[in-house]
């Protein structure tokens, strides 16, 4: 699945309730859902780590379509050339 069409499933499946929320209460899941996956790495639980990834990016994605801003792009246009400050890939700023 590609960027744009999961940022387009998470739309079609939370963006309503989500922009009733508003951008506030939604960005206060979002980081309910770091924490989460701070737990998660702390256990290193493969299976839920997954789960907690999968759930801190439905909620990036949500937040970034609420913003208006389509993922894939903004990741395009600040990364395709590699670092965004020295463009080596890897990067090689000191």
């Amino acid at each position: 699945m590609q960027v744009s069409e999961f940022q387009q499933l998470i739309e079609r499946i939370y963006l309503s309730r989500d922009s009733q929320r508003g951008l506030a209460g939604t960005h206060m899941w979002f980081c309910e859902e770091v924490g989460e996956l701070t737990r998660a790495l702390r256990r290193n639980n493969k299976a839920e780590l997954e789960g907690e990834f999968a759930d801190v990016f439905a909620w990036l994605a949500t937040l970034a379509s609420m913003s208006g801003v389509s993922l894939e792009h903004a990741i395009e246009q600040k990364y395709a050339k590699g670092c965004p400050r020295c463009r080596a890939t890897p990067c090689s700023c000191p």
